[in-house]
């Protein structure tokens, strides 16, 4: 009796031990298994698609993959900082004079900065007809996206068009609020491409590094 009692329960033991009809070790296996090829999947999936994104970012941040542009990157220039939108009856008026100036001027280091307030202005809804704008007004200097912030640094732009005239060092010689004859922005152009002014307490411009909507043509 003892040794079928001692078989049953060896009988009872080896059903216990299978189960998917496989061994407790064989399951062991298939489980370690698994795991190192979910492993595996999980490393491909987030080491693919090229470089990972840097974060975290700030609140309604837009991931740009153009190139930023600063004012201090044309230093050894006279710079006209034009900030517009293209909302802007006036700017848009303007924009054909600065074209000019660029042509006219742009090959004795003279370089107009376009600052697009298309994308806090009207809550940004025109921001997607900068660039083209750009293709159709045919602008052949950079155009940059404006913040509020830049705005404010500038003496908070109120009214646009408001540009600014920059000396080759990087100072303001001139503002101007609304839109401005050509004669006028040439007059200072060529006294600071001719060194003909009065540098000392003049104000130093804020520098900016700010997405480019393009670079011209």
């Amino acid at each position: 009796m003892s040794q079928k009692n001692n078989k049953q329960k060896q009988n009872d033991a080896g059903s216990q031990d299978l189960r998917f009809g496989l061994t407790k070790k064989q399951r062991s296996w298939l489980y370690t298994g698994i795991f190192f090829t979910v492993v595996l999947i999980l490393f491909v999936i987030n080491n693919s698609g090229g470089e990972s994104e840097q974060g975290p970012y700030p609140p309604n941040y837009v991931r740009t993959t153009g190139e930023t542009i600063s004012l201090s990157d044309y230093e050894g220039k006279v710079v006209l900082l034009d900030f517009w939108a293209t909302w802007c009856p006036p700017c848009r008026r303007g924009i054909p004079d600065l074209i000019d100036l660029k042509n006219t001027y742009g090959s004795q280091g003279f370089e107009v900065i376009g600052i697009s307030m298309d994308g806090f202005t009207r809550g940004g809804r025109t921001k997607q007809d900068v660039v083209p704008f750009m293709e159709e007004f045919g602008i052949n200097y950079p155009i940059v996206y404006g913040t509020p912030r830049i705005a404010d640094l500038y003496g908070g732009v109120q009214s646009i068009p408001t540009s600014f005239i920059i000396d080759r060092e990087g100072r303001v010689f001139s503002r101007h609020v609304g839109l401005v004859p050509k004669s006028t922005y040439e007059d200072e152009i060529k006294q600071l491409l001719s060194d003909n002014y009065i540098k000392d307490k003049l104000p130093t411009a804020p520098d900016f590094d700010l997405p480019a909507a393009g670079d011209g043509k």
